[in-house]
């Protein structure tokens, strides 16, 4: 009964979106650029004709399990329409795990020679038909090929993951829009073994397509996997913990200072030899407890989740991940779910965060993409400690700062060309502009007008005046 009352929900938002246009296969894709690559420099990634790809990512994790075709159709239009360019999945949760028609993903356990005899609601069918809806739609699916507490226990060895790697290279090799994602809320020093065999059991099948690890909360794949040839972006957990929460579960080197400085990981991380882009791959979720397990603790909310992606992007990111604790889990409603969330999916959809996110996107491919760096130096004299920390980001010829209390900031207009600087004051709840005016080059003061405070939060926009990346007069992004 519960089922139906959901998928008659669903039909009515489906019905109210019928005059929407939806994506088509003759459209202009992403790939139609070619193959996702790494730029000449190693910090972002690009496509192979050049042209920039900000990964904006959506944590869909028991989309396959927990979705039929109807509402998969729903969640991947949605995600297309609100800006969403990668949806990363749990490709199975469980051993055998089991999707919404009943079907297992391993009737035969690591044998997958019979596997399309399940029919058209089989597992690995249903699987497919999402990848060619999420391709439809011009979105990658980031396939986390199996968690990580599985193989923890032991539910898949070294043997079985190259039967296993085996199976999904040659299934999905021909996808264009796969990124492949080892681990799954895991350190890269358990199981290690395993790990390097699904890696290297798919890369050598599927040579093509980017391959990255998902790491355990509040570490990254640099310190594991940074070296590995495999590994061709890093990929950290800043995690679902604020500043005084330390549990000591893994995360004895995080101090409880920096809990929550997402942006620590991406400087760590561009220090490092060979440059390999990086992105925060499960920052804190919206709608769901501070600390994750107690339903009792604040609640992370929109702007908690705006702070992580532009903490990290502008600290030089190549993108950024958002989740939902009602999304990620495909929460049907009527009844509490995992981490204590009552929302269902289909309302998480409708939050300001999930809506927000693609103003980041926006902003960050206006400007020359692949010349912008992470560059402190931008705000003059000494930052902000902790939420009233400020990060700046810069081309040669125009900067963005963002502040998540608006308080005041010393800001060198210098660290960009140009004698004088048309300024303008950025929304990240929608993308609207606000023209400040015209500067001369040198140190100035901004924000601090208006309210302050956490959830406050702006960016500021300084260009060259001789560019015309954004026109005076404009009102949004």
């Amino acid at each position: 009964m519960k089922r139906f009352v959901f998928f008659a929900v669903l039909l009515l938002l489906l019905a109210a979106c019928n005059s929407r246009q939806t994506a088509s296969t003759d459209a202009m894709q992403p790939w139609d650029n070619g193959r996702l690559t790494v730029s000449p420099d190693g910090r972002y990634l690009r496509h192979e004709n050049g042209e920039p790809f900000f990964w904006l990512a959506n944590t869909g994790w028991l989309l396959p399990e927990r979705l039929t075709r109807e509402e998969a159709d729903f969640f991947l239009e949605r995600c297309r329409e609100t800006g969403y360019n990668v949806v990363q999945v749990q490709t199975v949760n469980g051993v055998p795990a089991q999707n919404a028609y009943g079907k297992l993903s391993m009737p035969d356990g690591f044998d997958f020679s019979r596997i399309d005899a399940e029919g058209p609601d089989g597992y690995w069918q249903h699987m497919d038909y999402i990848v060619r809806k999420a391709e439809q739609e011009g979105i990658y699916i980031g396939m986390d090929c199996i968690w990580g507490g599985l193989v923890k226990h032991g539910q898949m060895n070294e043997k079985q993951a190259v039967a296993y790697g085996t199976f999904l290279a040659n299934r999905y090799k021909d996808a264009p829009n796969i990124v492949w994602m080892i681990g799954g809320d895991i350190r890269g020093d358990i199981k290690t073994e395993v790990w390097e065999a699904l890696a290297r059991t798919i890369r050598g099948i599927d040579p093509h397509h980017l391959m990255t690890f998902h790491p355990y909360g509040r570490t990254s794949s640099v310190e594991w996997f940074h070296q590995a040839d495999w590994l061709d972006f890093n990929m950290f957990q800043s995690g679902h913990r604020r500043y005084d929460q330390i549990r000591g579960d893994g995360d004895d080197r995080a101090e409880a200072s920096m809990t929550e400085d997402n942006w620590r990981y991406v400087e760590a991380g561009l220090c490092m030899r060979p440059a390999k882009p990086i992105l925060d791959g499960e920052p804190s979720y919206e709608e769901i407890p501070q600390g994750l397990h107690d339903p009792e603790e604040p609640w992370w909310k929109a702007s908690d989740v705006r702070r992580y992606a532009y903490w990290s992007v502008f600290a030089g990111a190549c993108g950024h991940t958002y989740g939902h604790g009602s999304i990620m889990q495909m929460h049907p409603g009527g009844k509490v779910g995992a981490y204590g969330v009552r929302k269902s999916w289909l309302e998480g959809l409708q939050d300001d965060g999930f809506k927000q996110m693609q103003y980041l996107k926006r902003l960050v491919l206006t400007f020359p993409y692949f010349e912008r760096v992470g560059d402190q130096s931008v705000i003059a004299g000494e930052n902000g400690f902790r939420y009233d920390r400020a990060i700046a980001t810069r081309g040669n010829d125009y900067l963005l700062v963002y502040t998540h209390t608006n308080r005041p900031m010393r800001i060198d207009l210098g660290r960009i060309s140009g004698d004088k600087k048309n300024v303008w004051w950025y929304s990240p709840t929608d993308g609207s502009l606000q023209y400040v005016g015209e500067f001369a080059t040198g140190v100035h003061v901004f924000g601090g007008d208006g309210e302050t405070g956490p959830g406050h939060d702006r960016v500021l926009i300084a260009t060259d005046n001789r560019t015309d990346y954004i026109a005076p007069d404009r009102q949004s992004l």
